[in-house]
């Protein structure tokens, strides 16, 4: 990885403030000739032919609503900045979902401020401009272009998201000038709550923010069409990973994270989350995340992934796959236990059903499979009443799905757990049994063993669809699906 450069002296670079300097860069300064002779000779690249984004029309929709919810008020939203991953590296960026959701915008140091107006807000975009050349930033700072790539003029950034657009250095002052009513998204950009520090309060902000997660429970078409994108692209991130399974076992669960990874980041954007790539007990450890274990024939493996598209939106899906193809008589057991639940899971989801309708179904079967095979005392109304599945169960039976893999989770309870299901919603759907491996109340063979079935689930006018319905669930079906995919 390459050094910047690194003027040490201020009559180096013309600038209001000085750039950031290396201590141990390698060039002690930038002589006044190279300074003239790097501000010219560039050609001009604004980008004249710019079309608006795909989702324009549905940002300028969820602003308006916005708008109408809190008339009068200034509304600030923060894309949030850089963090630093270790001295001068930082993270790769991902903008708030919040900021991504009203702008479609995705770059660091972003704010969407909306303006209260008689007629309801006018929306500004701030950003980065350019980099200047006239003062050496572009090639002298870390974050110049020459480093991390170009970005949009201002004047490129109003048409292609269709917000009007000012430099964001400025606006820092300008919110400190404001007056009447304000909130701001926090947990996101520091130097902007610190400008607004005596104009706002907590609870309002944590309206603005409840607002937009539950914004975000009914799903618009295209956030639909990019949700189905990401399933797609999970689904052959799946394929991928049994036709290296071999490879998996020569090695560790890491070439399972690194091959689906590389779905991802050629179809996508990133991995929605951390993947689950858990071989063997590891299965019954529910986020496992290291991914460093080895993978055994006659294992199972418990993949949880998703891809993320371009646009934030991602997918969560889970199988449990034989290492070897081939479930045991045990395996296959305890398997089908957990597809049928989901399967009465998955038939309870639909308009005017409840939110934990999908859970409870799910649940009930998990907890007669139990009592069945005498591994607690039923009945099953009385292990349901006092929870006792849950030593097996652990979790929740799925989530609202969205932009991020874990969504809306900050609506109010009444409008999300304990709420009603609605035609546009997407929720995951995915019951598990986990026997751990140091359980001495279950027998000897169901130890170290854990299987999760996860789908994403979306709520129709007339029940629902499974969009990640591509890969196959039963076990007879995993079993030929992966005899094909191998042979």
């Amino acid at each position: 990885m390459s050094e910047e450069l690194n003027p040490e002296t201020p009559e180096a670079v013309e600038a209001e403030e000085p750039i950031k300097q290396r201590k141990n860069g390698l060039y002690p300064g930038v002589s006044d000739e190279l300074a003239e002779n790097m501000k010219s000779g560039w050609a001009d690249t604004e980008l004249h032919d710019l079309r608006p984004i795909a989702q324009a029309a549905e940002t300028a929709a969820r602003r308006a609503a916005l708008s109408a919810r809190f008339p009068g008020e200034r509304l600030v939203v923060p894309a949030g900045n850089l963090k630093t991953r270790s001295n001068d590296t930082e993270y790769a960026f991902r903008a708030s979902v919040e900021y991504a959701y009203l702008t479609g915008n995705q770059t660091e140091d972003g704010v969407l401020v909306l303006e209260p107006t008689t007629g309801g807000h006018e929306a500004t975009i701030y950003l980065l401009p350019r980099s200047d050349r006239e003062n050496g930033e572009f090639w002298l700072d870390g974050q110049g272009e020459l480093w991390v790539g170009r970005r949009h003029s201002l004047a490129e950034a109003e048409k292609h998201y269709g917000i009007p657009a000012s430099d964001v250095r400025e606006l820092a002052d300008k919110l400190a000038e404001a007056t009447g009513p304000v909130r701001v998204v926090r947990g996101y950009d520091a130097g902007v709550e610190a400008a607004l520090t005596d104009k706002v309060t907590a609870e309002r902000d944590d309206e603005l923010k409840v607002f937009l997660s539950e914004a975000r429970v009914v799903k618009d078409a295209f956030e639909i069409g990019e949700l189905q994108k990401a399933v797609d692209s999970t689904v052959r991130g799946f394929e991928d990973v049994v036709k290296v399974l071999d490879k998996a076992e020569a090695t560790s669960e890491r070439y399972i994270e690194g091959t689906f990874f590389l779905r991802a980041r050629v179809e996508g954007n990133d991995i929605g989350y951390g993947s689950i790539c858990a071989a063997g007990p590891h299965a019954c450890t529910l986020h496992w995340v290291r991914n460093d274990g080895p993978v055994n024939s006659g294992d199972l493996l418990l993949l949880d992934a998703g891809v993320e598209t371009h646009t934030y939106y991602t997918a969560d899906v889970t199988r449990t796959l034989p290492v070897n193809g081939t479930y045991s008589e045990l395996q296959r057991k305890i398997y089908d236990a957990v597809y049928e639940a989901q399967e009465a899971g998955i038939a309870a989801v639909k308009p005017g059903g409840k939110f934990r309708d999908f859970h409870d179904a799910a649940q009930r079967v998990l907890a007669a499979k139990l009592v069945e095979w005498g591994l607690v005392e039923g009945p099953v109304e009385r292990v349901l009443e006092l929870g006792l599945q849950r030593r097996w169960t652990l979790h929740g039976t799925g989530h609202m799905l969205g932009m991020d893999v874990h969504d809306c989770a900050v609506a109010r309870t009444e409008s999300y757990v304990n709420g009603t299901l609605e035609p546009g919603m997407c929720l995951t759907v995915e019951p598990g049994l986990y026997f751990q491996a140091d359980d001495l109340t279950v027998p000897e063979e169901y130890r170290g063993i854990g299987v999760r079935i996860e789908d994403d689930i979306l709520v129709t006018d007339d029940g629902n669809k499974n969009l990640s319905a591509g890969l196959p669930r039963t076990a007879d079906e995993v079993e030929a699906w992966m005899a094909r995919l191998k042979g």
